[in-house]
């Protein structure tokens, strides 16, 4: 890659300094914090069954409000629950595991592919010569949980599946296993979910599923939710509270003092 090259960031000087004046802004849409009855109203919970309520991740929202009336700020925990997109199916070599995977209801496992595919053993060594052993430890509580019922270690498998999220692509991936970890997590998020097993995950994973649930919205044209559009900007600032700061000059970080 070409070492001039610097990712745009997720918010430019303009809005910056309108977050400044209005608190939050998302994609042009001012959200206002200190609604006390707006954000009074939001549910703490979609009102999805529990069935239904496997197919999202649930991440806690921690709003404050100020009530004038009675001079004190007051502190609630929502949840924005957000659909988990899976990737789409094609018939390219690069999804026939996937599809195999989903298939069967388990895991793309690129530890025991590369056992039962000695052809692809050079090829998957190259591409995750520094990540081969968080697939080793993957494919083995994957196993032990298929095998024996064994769910302990469940959430290190989705850790780490989200942490593979760092090193995609790879040539290996593009070739066998395009989409999987997106597809993994998908699927460990789900199992954990249904087991009713407390976990959280990092913001930047949140954002990437959030993203993903939004291009299934415009691709879809589906009806907007405007509850979750707020709580979603909430998290944004909550998470990334100063995004696009390396941006800025020093007069613009003087919006800030």
């Amino acid at each position: 890659m070409d070492s001039s090259f610097k990712p745009k960031p997720l918010l430019n000087k303009s809005e910056l300094r309108q977050i400044k004046r209005s608190k939050t802004r998302v994609e042009g849409k001012k959200v206002i914090t200190d609604d006390v009855k707006k954000l009074k109203s939001l549910k703490v919970t979609p009102e999805v069954s529990f069935q239904e309520s496997i197919d999202y991740y649930k991440e806690p929202i921690w709003i404050e409000y100020y009530i004038p009336k009675e001079s004190r700020f007051a502190f609630e925990t929502k949840y924005l629950f957000i659909l988990l997109v899976d990737p789409k199916m094609t018939n390219d070599l690069c999804d026939a595991e996937r599809k195999r995977a989903a298939a069967n209801r388990e895991i793309v496992d690129v530890f025991a592919y590369m056992e039962s595919h000695p052809e692809s053993i050079r090829l998957i060594e190259d591409s995750y010569h520094s990540t081969i052993s968080m697939h080793e430890t993957v494919h083995h509580i994957f196993k032990a949980y298929k095998e024996t019922g064994a769910t302990e270690d469940l959430k290190t498998a989705c850790y780490l599946t989200e942490a593979l999220l760092k090193y995609e692509p790879t040539i290996a991936g593009l070739t066998y296993f395009r989409d999987y970890v997106i597809y993994n997590l998908n699927f460990f998020i789900r199992t954990l979910n249904r087991l009713k097993i407390e976990f959280a995950l990092e913001d930047a994973t949140v954002s990437l599923l959030i993203k993903r649930r939004n291009e299934l919205w415009e691709l879809e044209n589906r009806e907007e939710d405007e509850d979750f559009d707020l709580l979603a900007a909430l998290f944004f600032e909550q998470a990334f509270p100063n995004r696009g700061a390396g941006e800025l000059s020093s007069d613009d970080m003087l919006l800030f003092e």
